[in-house]
């Protein structure tokens, strides 16, 4: 049995991903030893070997339901998968009237702050009301703009639920140089986070690879940097303000991996505040007390997602190579969520510190 995908278009991101089934093949009972990546390219008429490679690099390559290496030797009966972060949909973007909170724009960029709530590209379920689609209704009376080009548009992505800044490229040569920025790790991206727990000190640096975790597949998990699994992440924070049972923090990114920042807080005992998925929706800091349990409750109710924003994007224009910065104000939400703690600590004889 063999389903074939048109293509593997893997791009970069931070975002969300569900994965979905695009090739199925079950290996012949007489099949010789065969490295994965020549066995798929060879079935797969549309797509290079290179990018079965970085595909199963990424964890998209599934062998009796588990991912595998590219250098993986097939054997009789082995069950293949090709697993991408998008169903086999028609997924022509759609123009959308939907308000966009611009930043700055020219002829070659745009700069838009996303809310939380919002995905940034049709998929997964999300096939309507996605930033693309309110780009796609913004530039629809720009001739040179096609959302559904992959050429143009977006050039890096965060979560759904992470509020902050993006850019967008109106033009293929601005979308070839601002990806050759994010690929060499010359762009500047901070956020902001809330995460639990007090930091001994003041700044620190996580580097572990990131994968998929094989036993959730909507999560990712972190392992050793000198290790085969996943991709090289490295992340740096810095204590912005404390509150003792929860920080306030801020990350720079030298990598952009699929919940980066997420993953490593998680790896290093701090998970997000209210990341649901990471686990920062447990008390895991604090008193037993029926008063505090409504005190965190409160600050759930307050911030639906988890705290975490892209507060600062900076890159060279791709046309007239100068440097951009741009900085954007923390979201109601986290602003009162992160108010709610001053206002707790300065009210309470507790020492937060003391845990």
């Amino acid at each position: 049995m063999l389903e074939e995908t048109n293509n593997i278009s893997l791009i970069e991101d931070e975002d969300d991903q569900q994965l979905y089934e695009h090739f199925r093949v079950v290996v012949d009972k007489n099949q010789e030893p065969l490295r994965i990546d020549k066995y798929m390219f060879e079935r797969l008429k549309h797509s290079s070997r290179n990018r079965i490679q970085k595909a199963a690099d990424a964890g998209f390559v599934h062998v009796n339901d588990q991912p595998v290496k590219s250098n993986y030797k097939v054997r009789p009966l082995d069950v293949i998968t090709l697993m991408l972060d998008a169903p086999q949909h028609d997924s022509t973007i759609e123009a959308e009237e939907i308000p966009l909170n611009i930043v700055y724009e020219d002829t070659e960029v745009m700069v838009v702050n996303k809310p939380a709530g919002m995905v940034v590209h049709p998929g997964a379920g999300n096939f309507h009301g996605t930033l693309i689609n309110a780009v796609a209704w913004h530039l629809k009376d720009l001739p040179t703009f096609d959302a559904n080009d992959p050429a143009v548009g977006l050039v890096h992505r965060i979560d759904k639920d992470t509020s902050g800044l993006l850019v967008i490229a109106k033009t293929p040569d601005a979308k070839t140089k601002l990806g050759l920025q994010f690929f060499n790790k010359t762009t500047h991206r901070s956020y902001h986070a809330l995460v639990w727990g007090n930091f001994n000190e003041e700044e620190g640096r996580i580097e572990g690879n990131i994968a998929r975790d094989p036993k959730d597949r909507l999560r990712m998990s972190v392992f050793p940097p000198d290790s085969d699994v996943g991709k090289t992440a490295i992340t740096h924070y810095r204590v912005l303000e404390r509150f003792g049972y929860v920080t306030l923090i801020e990350c720079i990114l030298e990598t952009g991996r699929t919940h980066q920042i997420r993953a490593h807080m998680k790896h290093i005992g701090h998970p997000l505040f209210g990341d649901e998925r990471y686990g920062g929706m447990e008390i895991l800091r604090g008193q037993r007390s029926s008063t505090y349990k409504a005190f965190i409750q409160n600050c759930l109710n307050l911030c639906h997602r988890q705290a975490l924003h892209a507060k600062t994007l900076g890159f060279v224009h791709p046309k007239t190579n100068r440097e951009m910065n741009f900085t954007s104000d923390l979201p109601e939400d986290m602003q009162q969520l992160i108010q709610k703690w001053r206002v707790y600590i300065h009210g309470t004889t507790i020492d937060t510190f003391d845990y």
